[in-house]
């Protein structure tokens, strides 16, 4: 980035104004506006710099860019100068903006993939190269490997992908990987060497030489977390017939849509800066009164009348529908909770996840 020093720090009104302008800009949008701004270069050095979850996201936000205002471009572009201070000049159409933007940054085969599907590449080895592999890609690559490797495989994914993995196994094969995952501790170098070892042709991976910690019932429940509710039943009652007190330590552990009424404040509204109104407004359908109600009291009187008459106003929703809803907020929910942002208390307690 090139440094301005031409604008003056902004009062605390016109801070106040930038806010609102961008009000209802996921901050995912606005990392998005920026990278946009920078030109294509110093975006793609952003880029290196961030995990698969990250590129999915900011990509994601980038080739889905709604029409924006040009108070909120300038507004998101000066509340970050506030910070680190630094702009150039805006670019080219997103797509091209995009495609060029990670050629830059991975090169022309990793990019290749990555255009695609916006969540691929990066100079990852080894099982850090399955986090930015498609789940299809994932389950492909382990169908045929011993259970204890598709196991580690699993415990060292991120859940959310790790359970868009074993969705794709058949039942049996599922219960027997999720109560490997909740009996798992630790990894020894020799069973990541092996694993490394298969994954070498493809990958041209390199085994570390210290134990990991992966794998335990808190991981389990974290892919329980993000399984289809259908799945989810059917896997738990599988791990009933097989181990009532492992299921109940599992259920205790699981973070559910209604378990959101336990953040606080504060909490909920940095939330709700990360949160469209559409999946809100279908979530809240099917979430207890108590928790529709606190979510509602945290937002502006305005943006609360209008998402009551935008959910009175809609027709019937499929369960299905509003439970993808739920799940995508839980998912930021959780990705926040990660980044320190909100503190998220398990089913069980004192646990944080």
């Amino acid at each position: 980035m090139t440094e301005n020093t031409n604008l003056p720090a902004a009062t605390q009104a016109e801070l106040g104004e930038l806010e609102r302008a961008l009000d209802g800009v996921p901050m995912r949008t606005r990392a998005a506006m920026l990278l946009m701004t920078v030109g294509e270069t110093d975006a793609a050095e952003v880029l290196k710099h961030l995990g698969p979850k990250e590129v999915q996201r900011v990509g994601t936000a980038m080739s889905t860019m709604p029409e924006l205002r040009q108070e909120q471009i300038e507004g998101a572009v000066r509340l970050f100068l506030e910070e680190v201070g630094g702009q150039s000049g805006l670019g080219v159409g997103a797509n091209d903006y995009i495609r060029n933007m990670l050629t830059q940054a991975l090169g022309d085969e990793k990019a290749a993939g990555l255009i695609d599907r916006i969540i691929l590449g990066g100079n990852t080895t080894g099982l850090d190269t399955l986090k930015w592999m498609d789940a299809r890609a994932v389950a492909d690559v382990i169908r045929n490997e011993h259970p204890q490797i598709q196991t580690i495989v699993l415990a060292y994914l991120d859940a959310d992908q790790a359970s868009d993995v074993l969705a794709l196994f058949p039942e049996k094969v599922r219960l027997d990987i999720i109560m490997r995952v909740a009996s798992l501790e630790s990894v020894q170098p020799a069973a990541l060497q092996e694993l490394n070892n298969i994954l070498e042709k493809q990958f041209s991976s390199s085994a570390g030489t210290q134990a990991q910690t992966l794998g335990g019932v808190k991981t389990a429940a974290e892919i329980m977390n993000y399984l289809d509710s259908s799945v989810e039943t059917e896997l738990m009652d599988g791990i009933k017939e097989v181990d009532e007190d492992l299921a109940t330590e599992i259920s205790d552990l699981m973070f559910v849509f209604d378990n959101l009424i336990d953040l606080d404040d504060r909490g909920i509204q940095a939330l709700l800066r990360e949160v469209s109104t559409e999946s809100l407004k279908i979530a809240l359908r099917g979430a207890e009164n108590d928790l529709a109600n606190k979510i509602l009291d945290n937002m502006s009187r305005r943006a609360a009348e209008i998402l009551r008459d935008d959910m009175e106003s809609m027709g019937p929703i499929k369960v299905s529908e509003v439970e993808v809803a739920q799940k995508e907020i839980l998912g930021i929910a959780r990705r926040m909770s990660d980044a320190g942002e909100i503190a998220l208390g398990g089913a069980g307690g004192e646990d944080m996840l």
